[in-house]
């Protein structure tokens, strides 16, 4: 007797092989959609139903466990990006549960199912591989280092922070190749960054690496390295705080640092209990010498009274007013109701950077370095969160992108219908949660 062309799902049982087989010959989606998502339906019928023509079924075979590798293999280059991701998540969850018992023919369609997916054209699937592939011991070493050298930063910063899989010539060659905007960053965060490669990212012209570097107390910074970022220090100021709490500093180091950071960063240091005799010996010669020449009248030096138990150095002879620093005025300012877009605005055509950084930092209650971080991506999703968590115009952004992230015009985003932002806020607080912001209380 020939079956119903279009048999209702509660009529057959998917886990019985002949009715299944008359499920997946029905004209409803739905019900060769239960076939599909069945635990117990056949390899075969599974692989058959891996070209059905509804989106929705071959979805359903993308995230059942019991699919064939070769039917997965078809799926990872399927037309819809869901299919794909779906694929994506499927078989990065089943990586580590593959073992050396296993038939040879099984794990080579595994890994080149992950090649497939990693070469795939939508970024949303290569993040969704990245993502569930970053911790794993076992991923295969061409596809983690595909994803490392990845274009986008959502798809290679997870990898490059957290993958073991990849080598230490593995970072060293991305570094010095020019990798995307921001992961450069995410390596300098990885745990027990070696020294050969913190002395690559310390060579480097980028600044938000750097500081996250000299905040990694894992990293391996060799003296020479550090005196090397300690000669472009005074230019930095987003080093100045990592570098005063870095652990095991040396006298020589403790000095130079003495010489140029700000009062509170000199307090830091005073207060730290890990230095060796010789070091605080050299910090506080360093305060004298940068009392008198505060005394002298030489110029940009911020002096304050900094206590060193009985033996003050400083305050008397000091200037009655200390330059008011970045951060500290934005601070001050949005105390004071006075923090506005159209002041923030003026200092960024004046070309204030310092203080326009300081400024967003202080409305977003994003730390400094983070924004930092934020604006050196030249992402313009990104930036554009960050002012929106300021509390900004969307009009406001867009200059922000333009004239202090050094966005090009093309690449900027614009704003929606003219005055609104042109993403969610979901959207924009996923931007900013990549950074480690967490939202607001």
């Amino acid at each position: 007797m020939t079956p119903p062309a279009n048999p209702r799902p509660e009529t057959f049982d998917p886990a019985d092989y002949e009715s299944a087989k008359r499920m997946v010959q029905s004209e409803d989606p739905a019900v060769r959609r239960k076939v599909a998502e069945h635990p117990k339906t056949r390899p075969e019928l599974l692989y058959f139903l891996a070209a059905d023509a509804a989106a929705e079924v071959r979805r359903a075979i993308a995230t059942n466990a019991g699919t064939p590798r070769q039917a997965d293999l078809l799926l990872a280059k399927d037309r819809e990006v869901m299919v794909r991701q779906a694929v994506a998540r499927k078989i990065a969850r089943l990586l580590p549960e593959l073992s050396a018992d296993q038939a040879i023919q099984i794990e080579r369609l595994t890994v080149e199912c992950l090649e497939t997916l990693a070469r795939d054209q939508a970024t949303e699937v290569r993040g969704i591989l990245a993502e569930a592939l970053k911790d794993l011991p076992n991923a295969p070493h061409g596809v983690i280092n595909r994803l490392a050298r990845d274009v986008e930063l959502s798809v290679c910063a997870p990898v490059l922070q957290h993958s073991p899989i990849l080598t230490e010539e593995d970072l060293t060659d991305i570094i010095m190749k020019g990798p995307v905007r921001g992961a450069m960053t995410a390596i300098a965060s990885r745990h027990n960054v070696s020294a050969s490669v913190a002395d690559a990212i310390a060579r480097s012209d980028d600044e938000a690496a750097v500081t996250a570097l000299l905040g990694n107390p894992s990293a391996q910074i060799r003296e020479e390295t550090l005196d090397r970022i300690l000669d472009q220090a005074p230019q930095h100021e987003p080093w100045h705080s990592p570098l005063v709490r870095r652990p095991r500093l040396p006298a020589r180091a403790v000095a130079r640092l003495a010489s140029f950071v700000a009062d509170k960063l000199l307090k830091v240091l005073q207060d730290r209990d890990d230095l060796d005799p010789e070091a605080t010996r050299g910090l506080v010669e360093a305060v004298r010498q940068r009392v008198g020449q505060a005394a002298a009248g030489t110029p940009g030096l911020p002096l304050g009274p900094v206590d060193f138990g009985e033996e003050a150095v400083g305050g008397a002879a000091g200037p009655e007013k200390p330059v008011e620093r970045p951060s500290d005025k934005a601070a001050r300012l949005n105390k004071e109701g006075k923090l506005t877009e159209k002041l923030i605005e003026g200092s960024m055509v004046e070309g204030d950077r310092g203080f326009v950084m300081a400024a967003l930092a202080e409305l977003s209650q994003i730390p400094l370095p983070v924004v930092d971080r934020i604006v050196a991506t030249h992402a313009p999703r990104a930036v554009t969160a960050l002012v929106w968590r300021a509390g900004l115009t969307m009009r406001f952004a867009r200059q922000v992108q333009l004239r202090l992230a050094q966005i090009p015009p093309k690449t900027a985003l614009n704003a929606r219908d003219g005055t609104h932002y042109p993403m969610t806020d979901e959207e924009m607080r996923w931007q900013l949660e990549f950074f480690g912001v967490e939202e607001k209380a």
